[in-house]
């Protein structure tokens, strides 16, 4: 975990030090609704552990995040009676992470809700897939 001086807002929620809507907690893992939601039900679930990406966190805390994440989220979809949700995640600032500490965004959504997201996919070439593949392999990190 980080020292204290660099601890993120959501260490602070983890330790008690601000307030949440907590709605599932383990040793590993917490998840708790959104101050800000994009819709009604936004969760956010969040290793106890700070780790600032996805690669930084220990496997164990990975490991809770996925087992756990599918159950908060049929409950959200449950509780609000959303037709579907979206699960995010970002790592840096260029992805769009705001908090420099992982977390998962489960956003219950609806038909016509508005939220979208702008993907621009565009098909790419073979070739090109086959070289990025054997780069991916071969890097040792």
């Amino acid at each position: 975990m980080a020292d204290a001086a660099q601890d993120s807002i959501f260490t602070k929620i983890v330790k008690g030090e601000i307030p949440c809507h907590r709605i599932f907690e383990n040793d590993h893992i917490l998840a708790f609704l959104d101050i800000t939601p994009l819709s009604v039900g936004h969760t956010l679930v969040i290793p106890k552990r700070q780790a600032e990406k996805l690669e930084d966190l220990p496997p164990e805390d990975t490991a809770e995040l996925a087992r756990q994440l599918g159950a908060i989220a049929r409950r959200v979809v449950s509780a609000t009676g959303a037709e579907g949700y979206n699960i995010l995640q970002n790592n840096g600032r260029a992805a769009g992470q705001e908090v420099p500490h992982v977390h998962f965004h489960i956003i219950p959504r609806r038909a016509g809700d508005g939220l979208g997201y702008r993907w621009k996919a565009k098909p790419a070439e073979q070739d090109t897939l086959a070289e990025l593949a054997r780069r991916i392999n071969a890097t040792d990190v």
